[in-house]
């Protein structure tokens, strides 16, 4: 089998996979098969014969379905089969499977393979949270018995946020339990020997003298991210500046280890070379853990030292469509692992990139043209993806890469060595790792600095699976043909920009939606034709997993108006809000008073909010007792409206029959059933939050449930 040919059945397989995301994937491959089977070989001469094609057809088809038949399903007695009431305390045994990190709230967290709930035998992988200090002192392998609220996990309850219920599923998981309290089980013994020991080793000594963040920080790159718990705010800056490569063990190190072990060892027999550089590989797989991009950079690695030992030339083209065949092959789920898809193609614009774009800048010396090459190729390759899931562009990435790229080096191969050094004498490493302390603390200050920039990151809103389809087609083409495109760079460049920004441009100044999101409080974003309204901004963790998401995904970059009504608000929130998004105008709840914000006319009295959107008028009774809300009735404060809008507590029958409203919006987890059978004999429709997901209106569709639509989507998957 030629090269080509192989090249093309791996393509086929990976595109079998990635067909999944739509009905009928699979065939549609197999279609593509046979077009190219009967018509391929007329217009190119050089093309592989008609029956490969055919063949990557059918190849496209089974990976599809190869697919679906390894997608994880809860079995018979899966723990997640007997949940029922998802407020009782359970009492779960099983063992730990992971490491215990720390979550965004400063739980511990791991996983856990349940054997027993309560006095049922069970089967299953469950997601556990528990109190930081009962997390301490927990290790892989351990059994133990967790008394908590076992839950089904959630699945996004507002647009473009996260899909908690798909994440566990990938995982192999159906329930999580917020647990309260661990024991452990009597008659264990500590390992002597375990990866997390050496890990924690290795993290220890690199902590004693560089301190909190730097040691933390020069572990995460030697050992990844998801190794060492990194505090979340060094990683936030490095994610916000478009470093979050330098937190994922993959590529960059694995080719730091190649080149330190080959280089150190080659004045030695090629079989001492690959077998010692082998070693070395596998011992950083063992440290980072089985992730998907790591694999994928072993694998890679490998590959060069057969080519090694076997005095072959590398192809890495040829490296890296086999590493990832191979790879979806032992878990085909990966293919929509995040960190794997940004992995393969960051090491493809590497590949096919850097050359060209080295012969371009060949002005430059060597080393700043290859500065420049590698961080712009990775980036070319990588923003098209991550619009499509973030929406966001790092304005200063190319800047921030060019002038850390040194420093990641040196920190990267001091850690290995410091690493290495730990485990034979840790006073020895911890010494090493005390070299590194200006470098890591230049490297955090230089990612403060660009952090700190104004429009160090830009949304411009998520960009549509067919415009993320076609802007790569246009890179793959523009790759494939480099001669005729070469000259007419340009007119790619300006391609592409326009498929990504024509259509966020019309959607933005063309859309008028009011989206009601799925949050503790009442939160009420206005999108009027690129103009934002905000209503309350809720406690820190709404701002940071709700209404920053959102507003993010949606391409907002300023608010024009915001309003706080609700006097639980924390300050601290709009002030998270204001640094990351500039407020032009703030109102409160503690003054009457009357404003404009676009087609919408704002009315604050006290207790009462009253929105006239286009020819609805919106009331919002934010957490008013029931007397308070029989004063307003009797007083005639509340005037008729269309949609009545509270917090979920209970609804007092005055207000019904004072507003008469059309339909009623909770923002709640739960609505009082006196409430709800009120507005039911009044015949007026009910959505709540917490059953129906974030509510939006437009003037063509009316009012939505965002739950209903993502269970639809995910019956397609």
């Amino acid at each position: 089998m030629t090269q080509m040919n192989a090249a093309i059945l791996c393509l086929a397989f990976i595109a079998g996979l990635l067909s999944t995301t739509f009905e009928w994937g699979g065939y549609a491959v197999l279609a593509i098969g046979i077009v190219a089977f009967i018509f391929v070989k007329r217009f190119w001469r050089g093309s592989p014969k008609p029956h490969v094609w055919l063949i990557a057809g059918i190849i496209g088809l089974l990976a599809s379905l190869y697919f679906q038949a390894r997608t994880p399903q809860p079995a018979t007695n899966d723990i997640s089969r007997l949940i029922t009431n998802q407020q009782q305390v359970v009492t779960v045994q099983g063992e730990i499977t992971s490491t215990p990190r720390l979550t965004r709230s400063q739980r511990g967290q791991f996983w856990l393979a349940a054997s027993w709930l309560e006095e049922n035998k069970v089967t299953g992988k469950v997601y556990v949270t528990v109190p930081l200090l009962q997390a301490t002192g927990l290790y892989p392998g351990q059994k133990i018995v967790v008394s908590g609220v076992l839950y089904q996990p959630a699945t996004a309850t507002n647009p473009g946020g996260f899909d908690f219920r798909a994440y566990l599923a990938r995982e192999g998981a159906f329930a999580g339990l917020s647990g309260r309290r661990v024991e452990i089980a009597q008659g264990q013994e500590t390992p002597n020997w375990g990866w997390w020991k050496i890990r924690q080793k290795i993290v220890r000594s690199q902590v004693r003298w560089l301190g909190s963040p730097s040691g933390p920080l020069v572990s995460s790159m030697v050992m990844g991210g998801r190794a060492v718990d990194l505090p979340y705010d060094i990683r936030d800056l490095f994610v916000q500046v478009g470093l979050a490569h330098a937190l994922a063990a993959s590529g960059f190190q694995t080719s730091l280890i190649l080149g330190v072990m080959l280089g150190l060892l080659r004045r030695f027999s090629v079989v001492l070379q690959t077998v010692f550089a082998g070693g070395a590989l596998l011992l950083f797989l063992g440290l980072t853990g089985v992730q998907p991009s790591v694999l994928r950079a072993v694998v890679m690695g490998f590959a060069v030292l057969v080519a090694i030992g076997t005095k072959r030339k590398v192809k890495p083209l040829g490296s890296l469509l086999f590493a990832a065949t191979l790879l979806l092959i032992f878990n085909p789920l990966w293919i929509w692992d995040l960190g794997f898809q940004l992995s393969f193609l960051a090491t493809l614009g590497l590949i096919v990139t850097v050359p060209p774009l080295i012969k371009c800048l060949d002005w430059l010396p060597v080393v700043i043209a290859a500065l420049i090459a590698v961080p712009l190729s990775a980036a070319l390759w990588t923003l098209p993806l991550q619009l499509q899931v973030f929406g966001v562009v790092p304005l200063y990435s190319l800047a921030v890469n060019i002038l850390s790229t040194p420093l990641i080096s040196v920190i990267s191969i001091g850690g290995i060595i410091s690493a290495i050094a730990c485990l034979i004498y840790p006073l020895a490493g911890s010494a090493l790792a005390w070299l590194l302390y200006y470098p890591t603390h230049f490297l955090i200050g230089l990612v403060e600095f660009f952090a700190q920039l104004p429009g160090n990151s830009i949304a411009v809103g998520k960009i549509s699976v067919w415009q993320l389809l076609i802007v790569y087609a246009l890179i793959i083409l523009a790759w494939l043909q480099p001669s005729w495109w070469q000259k007419r760079s340009w007119l790619i460049g300006v391609m592409i920009i326009g498929i990504i920004l024509i259509p966020i441009w019309h959607n933005q100044a063309t859309v008028f939606r009011a989206t009601i999101l799925a949050t503790s409080d009442p939160v009420l974003v206005l999108q009027d034709q690129g103009k934002v309204l905000l209503v309350n901004s809720g406690n820190r963790n709404t701002v940071q997993f709700s209404i920053l998401p959102f507003l993010q995904q949606q391409g907002v970059n300023q608010i024009e108006w915001a309003i706080a009504t609700d006097r639980k608000t924390n300050h601290r929130s709009w002030e998270e809000i204001s640094q990351r998004l500039p407020v032009r105008n703030f109102y409160t709840s503690t003054e009457k008073q009357t404003s404009v914000a676009g087609a919408t006319k704002i009315q604050i009295d006290n207790d009462v909010l009253q929105l006239q959107i286009k020819e609805q008028t919106w009331i919002l009774l934010d957490d008013v007792a029931p007397e308070k809300q029989q004063h307003l009735a009797f007083t005639k404060k509340l005037p008729r409206a269309q949609v009545l809008w509270w917090s979920g507590e209970v609804l007092e029958k005055e207000v019904i029959e004072a507003v008469k409203p059309e339909v009623a919006i909770a923002s709640a987890i739960d609505v009082d059933t006196d409430t709800m059978t009120l507005l039911n004999q009044s015949k007026i429709p009910l959505f709540w939050t917490g059953r129906d997901g974030a509510i939006q209106w437009t003037p063509e569709k009316g009012f939505r449930a965002t739950v209903d639509e993502a269970e639809n989507s995910a019956a397609l998957l």
